[in-house]
């Protein structure tokens, strides 16, 4: 044993642990290898070189193999994830193993992709080439005459895949090294307050600055963010932008493939096959993708030479994580900026109320942008419309229904909003009241029209309708309440002729979905969107005029503490939607509760008072940004179970002065897939306080678990939901 060298290793198990294997030799740290583990082999990361004292060598297992010809993950990548597995009380294997695309988490080996560039070979030089009339491959072959990325090949042409391929197997063309050059298409005039808000990020490269740019829908930020994106690649650094949805992903790498069509593009999200993934990855890794745009797991993404880190949207929950490793990608963004000494820029109409908190308290600076940057643009009027005493036909108000119909005469385009996908949210029995339930879950199933079944939109149940109602007997069931699919139905009668698009999850399953919707809407070819949630962020429809927003009352009166604060970004996300280029935009609000502060706030635009009124009321009440919170959640088969391995774990607490415990108390959604669920709250004002509390309090909920075996537990740190 004496030769031999012992290392520690992360593997993909729910221990907060490593394990100690013996290899033949020193193995860098962040090397993958592959180790066997309890009767199997696993993909591990060598994460130390120290022996533990309290293990025998003679019971350690060997390390079979190193798997990469590609370098040991990088030092920064390992620091962040030991920061990210420490805040979240993740286990660290879990953890690395969460971050690395899938194929890097299978024992199998990587290499680097060929990045090289492209050129016509002496050979091709003797031919004449295509002929102009082919004027695709005309342009590509001339432009082969230098060396040629093949990011800048595929600007040139989208047949530049294939071509390269058969041209190279002819002998026409070869792989050269090729260091692609900035270039940047030209972009429009900045205003005064553009130009302040990159100039003044600007000052701040080559240090931690973090930045809150806030700017009305409409502003400008994305124009700002290429201006910033432009000096840091001049500079010869990269950029790593986050966005909260993957339908966003396409439209801003379109955005930022125009501007910058030599600079080589990572674009990082779920919608994408693992091979692809891992290439965006390693780019991104290796430096050779200047820019790196990518939804909440791209914060992870290793950069060699990184310089500016952009949060689009940075208040949208979709940053958060709800299962599993539950990291908030935009505070680990931040992290990551101050680790690498770079600033970074938050955007968003809307902030987030820690945003907002931090600004005040001097931690970021804030950049205002107030005014659209398209110079006739303003922001759209927005008028309530007091349902109280209006007939509504299928949940359209007759002012609503005109108001429509006169944008479809001026051949306008219409957004109408209902934050509901399927048909209705439930069916109900017009004799006993009964409503259709999910069996397993605390939810109603929904109607959905399309395929003639209720669904459940939590666990994935779905049902065909019963003929009659369960409890009486009854054969007189009614879809109560709209969602798209019958708010579809009812435009198609009620605007004859008027050609109406539904987009919801239910319309964009398919890869491409996306880029044939924004075909359609910027050919001119839909009179009325209908959309969720997913149309009220970062989508720029120059035509729409019109913003109807219905059922929006429900959100006002949650028991969650932040559904006013969402329920705000959202109706102020959507009606900044409308009246983005030289059209006027009006935004209608259908509502019980025209006299709400937050209706008044989102009439007037005035986010900045709506934001200092929820602070107000987030600090007498001890609610964060105000303090800090973690929730222990635990879910069985009763909510019996649940609630007593919650209260054996309040009672091996201690805690100190300035930390509290509430709860246990049962989820919103109190049955989740059969599972009955509830969370411990603790709640503390001071950071510090409350982890250096959990330092000493989770390692004893560790053995619990023998004598709650029934009950699946986790922690949540800054929790967003309940």
């Amino acid at each position: 044993m004496s030769n031999k060298v012992s290392v520690q290793v992360a593997v993909n198990v729910p221990l907060s642990m490593t394990f100690t294997y013996l290899a033949d030799k020193p193995l860098p740290i962040g090397c993958r290898v592959r180790v066997p583990f309890r009767g199997g082999e696993q993909t591990g990361v060598v994460v130390d070189d120290q022996q533990s004292a309290d293990v025998p060598a003679h019971k350690l297992k060997h390390v079979e193999s190193c798997l990469d010809e590609i370098p040991p993950l990088p030092a920064d990548f390992l620091e962040l994830i030991r920061f990210t597995a420490q805040y979240y009380r993740h286990p660290i294997g879990q953890a690395l193993f969460a971050a690395l695309p899938g194929p890097l988490r299978r024992p199998q080996p990587a290499r680097w992709p060929d990045e090289r560039g492209w050129q016509l070979t002496l050979a091709a030089h003797d031919t004449e080439g295509p002929p102009p009339r082919q004027k695709a491959r005309h342009a590509l072959w001339h432009a082969l005459a230098e060396p040629l990325a093949y990011q800048q090949a595929k600007a040139i042409t989208p047949q530049a895949p294939a071509l390269l391929k058969q041209w190279l197997a002819e002998g026409l063309v070869e792989r050269v090294d090729a260091e692609p050059p900035l270039v940047v298409a030209e972009g429009p005039t900045l205003n005064d307050e553009q130009a302040a808000a990159v100039e003044a990020v600007a000052g701040s490269f080559g240090s931690f600055a973090p930045w809150l740019l806030n700017g009305i829908t409409g502003s400008g930020k994305t124009e700002v963010y290429l201006r910033l994106i432009e000096r840091v690649l001049a500079a010869g650094q990269q950029v790593l932008v986050l966005v909260p949805e993957i339908n966003l992903t396409p439209q801003l790498v379109e955005r930022f493939a125009r501007r910058f069509p030599a600079t080589p593009l990572a674009a990082l999200h779920s919608g994408l096959a693992d091979g692809e993934r891992l290439a965006g990855w390693l780019a991104a890794w290796r430096g050779s993708a200047g820019i790196v745009i990518g939804t909440r797991l791209a914060a992870f993404t290793p950069l060699a030479r990184v310089g500016l880190i952009i949060v689009d949207e940075e208040h949208d929950g979709s940053f958060k994580q709800q299962d599993e490793l539950r990291y908030h990608a935009r505070d680990l963004a931040v992290w990551r900026a101050r680790q690498a000494g770079v600033p970074i820029v938050l955007g968003s109409a809307t902030p987030s109320l820690e945003s907002v908190a931090n600004v005040e308290a001097g931690r970021y600076r804030e950049l205002s942008l107030t005014r659209r940057a398209h110079g006739a643009a303003a922001l759209p009027t927005v008028r309530l419309i007091d349902i109280r005493r209006q007939k509504l036909l299928d949940g359209l108000a007759e002012p609503a229904i005109a108001a429509l119909r006169k944008r479809v005469e001026r051949k306008e385009l219409s957004l109408v909003y209902v934050n509901r996908r399927g048909y209705a949210p439930v069916i109900a029995c017009t004799e006993c009241g009964w409503l259709s339930g999910c069996p397993h879950c605390s939810s109603r199933l929904v109607w959905h029209v399309t395929d003639r079944r209720l669904h459940c939109h939590h666990c994935g149940y779905h049902e065909a309708p019963p003929r009659a109602c369960p409890d009486c007997g009854n054969s007189d069931l009614k879809p109560m309440g709209q969602g798209t699919q019958r708010i579809e139905e009812a435009l198609i009668a009620l605007l004859p002729g008027a050609r109406v698009l539904r987009i919801d999850r239910d319309t964009v399953g398919r890869k491409d979905a996306w880029e044939a919707i924004y075909r359609k809407v910027h050919g001119g070819e839909v009179d009325v969107l209908i959309g969720t949630q997913m149309l009220a962020k970062g989508h720029d429809f120059p035509a729409l005029s019109l913003v109807l927003v219905l059922n929006a009352d429900g959100g006002l009166y949650s028991a969650d503490f932040r559904a006013s604060e969402r329920l705000f970004a959202q109706l102020s996300q959507v009606a900044g939607r409308a009246g983005r280029a030289d059209t006027p935009g009006e935004v209608l609000v259908q509502t019980q509760w025209p006299e709400h502060p937050l209706y008044q706030a989102l009439v007037a635009h005035d986010v900045a008072g709506f934001a200092a009124q929820q602070l107000a009321e987030r600090r007498e009440a001890g609610f964060p940004p105000a303090a800090f919170q973690v929730a222990v959640r635990a879910d069985a088969r009763t909510l019996e179970e649940a609630s007593a391995f919650l209260d054996a774990a309040a009672a091996l607490a201690e805690p100190p002065e300035g930390v509290t415990l509430a709860g246990p108390a049962p989820a919103l959604m109190m049955r989740l897939a059969n599972r009955e669920r509830a969370h411990l709250l603790v709640e503390s004002p001071q950071r510090v306080r409350l982890h250096t509390f959990l330092d000493d309090w989770l390692p004893r909920l560790a053995g619990l678990q023998q004598a709650h075996r029934q009950v699946r537990w986790s922690i949540d740190v800054d929790p967003q939901d309940f």
